[in-house]
């Protein structure tokens, strides 16, 4: 099968880089669906959940803005921030929501409202991809990088 070079990175870390048969990402204008050869692209993400297919398997994860620019069968995306199924604590990611929630509900004065609808939907991705780890079982992409040393 066809492949294609993927690469995610942070301002923290090189997230994930190896080889993928394709990637579902949350672009700003509705999901980017990306296979092998796929022509020239830059597009700015929104957050949201981003699939990767790597040998018939799907992981995901979860990303909160950035870029994604497709060339030469490589596919680079700058992350605002992200974070890997496995890597997600689900009772933090709900109780983030309730926080969220909460804070919207007292319409404060001091509430700056465009930031805390962000933060729910920061949370609320969280949820959702460490949910949907919990029912695939879902396992960290064998192109994740280790430290130095192992």
């Amino acid at each position: 099968m066809a492949t294609m070079l993927f690469e995610m990175v942070t301002a923290e870390k090189l997230l994930f880089s190896d080889q993928v048969e394709s990637i579902v990402a949350p672009g700003e204008a509705g999901e980017l669906g990306i296979l092998p050869h796929h022509a020239p692209l830059l597009s700015i993400l929104k957050s949201g959940e981003l699939r990767v297919t790597q040998d018939g398997q799907e992981q995901s994860i979860a990303i909160t803005g950035g870029f994604l620019e497709v060339l030469d069968n490589k596919v680079t995306v700058l992350a605002d921030a992200a974070e890997r199924a496995d890597e997600i604590e689900l009772e933090r990611a709900e109780e983030a929501v309730r926080r969220a929630e909460e804070r919207i509900a007292s319409r404060d004065a001091d509430l700056d409202l465009e930031r805390a609808v962000g933060s729910l939907r920061r949370a609320q991705v969280r949820v959702t991809v460490g949910r949907r780890r919990r029912t695939r079982g879902n396992q960290p992409p064998a192109g994740t990088p280790q430290a130095p040393g192992q």
